[in-house]
């Protein structure tokens, strides 16, 4: 890789960061009906605004240890991490679109996918208005930047709301209706192939999630973090993972 594309990256990764940084906010503020500009990012345990220096993404965590420079405070793991991931999600989409329509689909459907992984993490809620807002938007953009065939996102977004739709009528309820509403955006993103994959991910991945914290039978769980995996991968890696998948039947 050469030193301007290395550059490039560079630059993307912290777009993203910052990004991501701005994304926290607005996950944690919208579901409690506050503003997302004002007032600045502030200490939860004193108040203490944060100054632009500790508004630096990922650098200023390490640089304070990650606790509060007024009060010492502990700050939680969340918002470096999505930093951090949504910094090296934006360059992977960077690397891998070949076009700017598509770059600015998979930069726009990571930005929801954060948003809405830090509300469901923190609220088990999926904001109807951020579905709404970035819907349109993926909307017009795949409407500009289509799948081939057409029909195809149709299919998709239909295909992941009516199969989640099924399983929370089966399930008496066990699905929420955020999650419902997601994957027709996704599948209008994905289409149908890959919105299938997405599913059967991010069920996988749900079901290692509630081992891992030992959930029991009934006990709730956010399914959107597991949504959002589930959907990027389909994205980023759907095609390569069925071609191996068939390769394997195939001998």
């Amino acid at each position: 890789m050469s030193f301007s594309m290395l550059y490039l990256c560079l630059c993307v990764f912290i777009l993203g960061a910052s990004l991501g940084s701005f994304y926290h906010v607005v996950g944690q503020r919208l579901p409690l009906g506050k503003s997302v500009i004002t007032p600045r990012s502030q200490c939860d345990s004193c108040q203490h605004q944060l100054t632009i220096g500790e508004l630096i993404p990922i650098a200023s965590y390490f640089f304070l240890k990650g606790r509060c420079r007024k009060c010492g405070e502990k700050y939680g793991s969340l918002h470096i991490l999505l930093e951090f991931l949504t910094g090296l999600l934006f360059v992977l989409a960077f690397l891998t679109c070949t076009s700017v329509l598509e770059l600015t689909v998979a930069w726009t459907m990571i930005s929801l996918l954060v948003i809405i992984t830090v509300s469901d993490l923190l609220y088990t809620l999926i904001l109807d208005k951020i579905l709404l807002i970035f819907g349109s938007v993926i909307f017009l953009l795949r409407m500009v930047a289509p799948l081939d065939p057409l029909w195809d996102m149709f299919a998709g977004a239909f295909l992941g709301c009516a199969i989640l739709l099924f399983l929370t009528v089966v399930s008496k309820g066990g699905i929420g209706g955020g999650d419902i509403k997601l994957y027709l955006i996704i599948g209008f993103i994905l289409g149908s192939k890959l919105t299938l994959l997405s599913l059967l991910l991010s069920a996988i991945i749900g079901l290692l999630v509630a081992l891992f914290l030992k959930k029991g039978v009934g006990q709730s769980m956010p399914f959107g973090p597991s949504i959002a995996g589930g959907s990027l991968l389909s994205y980023f890696y759907g095609e390569d993972l069925l071609n191996f998948y068939f390769s394997l039947l195939i001998y």
